[in-house]
């Protein structure tokens, strides 16, 4: 047999062919005065086996191993290696399917931020915001899914998931908030508007949320991120009503 002809008996590309004589897994054949190579069963059963073994997932060091061990125990010790490797890639991708399952059905209802795929956490919270009354209209709350969609992004998984816990405790209260920080757009940081903005932000942000640490302005980075869009009074109320959950005082008069 020419190589076109074992090539195609096997179901191999003569490329391929070549490529294993080069490797040595294949031994190169006797060739005929005109030097074209004459191919016997040996090499076709020996290409047939190179072929399945590539065909199970074996690297083409994986197969010349296989081949050269005589007695076949590195073959069953290579193919069980490969059925445990075959095994964890399977839970792998059951697991990514099952999460895109439930992403697929967060975009279908519309509730997937733009920004997204998010986590499960911000997917449940986004979920429990979308029930608010009023919310969809706000600015503010616009902003504040961009930022959170963010800070699911680079938040480390164990805070991420605790700052999203939090925030998915309020978030169905959160709709009178939004409205008076909404009304702030225009107005001075010393507008009498930010004091009650921010006992009532303060009043609704759950006492865990003072363990985060609070960005000092001017300070860069995430930082910038996360007041840099706010109005300037829309920031001096969020930052107040931060001020005052870390220091114990919720909404009382100041």
């Amino acid at each position: 047999m020419r190589i076109g002809e074992i090539a195609a008996l096997v179901g191999v590309t003569p490329r391929a062919v070549r490529h294993y004589h080069h490797l040595g897994l294949l031994p190169e054949p006797a060739r005929r005065a005109n030097g074209y190579r004459v191919y016997g069963v040996r090499d076709a059963v020996l290409l047939a086996r190179i072929r399945r073994l590539t065909e199970l997932g074996l690297g083409l060091d994986e197969v010349r191993d296989v081949l050269a061990e005589e007695a076949g125990r590195e073959l069953v010790e290579v193919l069980e290696e490969l059925d445990a490797d075959l095994a964890r890639q399977e839970a792998v991708l059951r697991g990514r399917r099952e999460r895109l399952a439930g992403l697929l059905g967060e975009a279908r209802a519309g509730r997937l931020a733009d920004g997204g795929p998010v986590s499960p956490e911000l997917a449940g919270l986004l979920a429990g915001l979308d029930g608010t009354e009023g919310l969809a209209k706000s600015p503010t709350a616009a902003k504040d899914r961009e930022i959170l969609t963010l800070l699911d992004a680079v938040v480390p998984d164990g805070e991420r998931a605790r700052l999203m816990g939090l925030m998915h405790e309020v978030a169905g209260d959160a709709g009178h908030v939004y409205g008076l920080l909404d009304a702030l757009v225009d107005a001075a940081p010393d507008d009498p508007r930010v004091k009650a903005a921010a006992r009532a932000l303060a009043r609704l942000l759950p006492p865990g949320i003072g363990g985060f640490a609070l960005p000092e302005a001017g300070s860069g980075g995430l930082a910038d991120v996360l007041f840099g869009e706010l109005a300037p009074a829309q920031e001096a109320a969020v930052r107040r009503a931060m001020e005052r959950t870390r220091e114990g005082v919720g909404d009382a008069e100041e």
